[in-house]
């Protein structure tokens, strides 16, 4: 079984995407096998990593996987990623559309916590990482993603309210998820700070960011970078010349990860 992380924060628009694909090619480019399995209905993970919805095509989605509510039902959705880079081939996606919302109406029903779980169930025990690319929030598909995950990584920008919902995610994790989930030995690993700017409210906001999280921030931040939005909009690797210093920061990051999250 792969090591399965949450990527997540109550707020959007923090970078928990970015992260997440970043974090896989980081990976991909140490020989790590990765699973990104997009839980956003929004799918801007499947899109960022160059996979196209085609509405005139019955494409596999990890919405169906759940759906069906077996084991190992996500084999049917992995899939290959669309760059153009060596070290793709060791990056796969269970991709999201719109359609993953109809999964929130399930919530209610007995045990649909699980079905993530159930569904990757022998799925992705050839990957070394799995990544959830979870939705700004603490509801079903979330839960759905901390349920089967073994760790959790907290994205959030140097922003007082960011840095609110990084700690209602925080006490999510550590007081409700081992009840809630049954989930009793999900971990915290770390909480890595996006889109950092040299602003003296950024500062103050990192700054107190380190004080509430203590050790589990991450080295490094990731600062804000044209070039890095540029990339993920064009669904492309950080291979261009222009995204030098992302790459940089990126790869860095991956070999805190690394040293944080346990290997599977």
């Amino acid at each position: 079984m792969a090591r399965r992380v949450a990527i997540v924060n109550n707020k959007g628009g923090v970078g928990k995407t970015t992260t997440v694909v970043r974090l896989a090619e980081g990976l991909a480019k140490e020989g790590k096998k990765v699973l990104v399995v997009d839980m956003d209905p929004q799918g801007n993970a499947s899109e960022m990593l160059g996979w196209v919805h085609d509405p005139a095509q019955k494409q596999p989605t990890i919405s169906q996987a759940i759906k069906a509510n077996t084991e190992g039902a996500a084999r049917g959705v992995i899939q290959p990623i669309g760059w153009d880079a060596l070290y793709a081939e060791r990056i796969a996606l269970a991709p999201a559309t719109l359609h993953l919302e109809n999964r929130m109406a399930e919530a209610g029903l007995s045990g649909a916590w699980r079905r993530l779980l159930t569904a990757l169930e022998g799925a992705d025990d050839h990957f070394d990482f799995t990544l959830f690319d979870c939705p700004p929030s603490v509801f079903h598909l979330t839960q759905l993603a901390l349920a089967a995950a073994h760790d959790v990584v907290i994205v959030t920008e140097a922003d007082i309210y960011a840095i609110e919902a990084a700690k209602r995610i925080r006490v999510f994790v550590e007081e409700r998820a081992p009840r809630d989930l049954a989930n009793a030995t999900l971990s915290l690993r770390g909480v890595v700070i996006n889109a950092l700017t040299s602003t003296a409210v950024q500062t103050e906001q990192r700054d107190s960011a380190r004080r509430i999280f203590g050790d589990l921030i991450w080295d490094p931040s990731i600062r804000h970078r044209t070039a890095l939005a540029e990339a993920g909009t064009d669904a492309a690797p950080l291979t261009d010349a222009r995204c030098a210093e992302p790459r940089a920061m990126f790869e860095l990051l991956t070999q805190t990860f690394l040293k944080a999250v346990p290997s599977a």
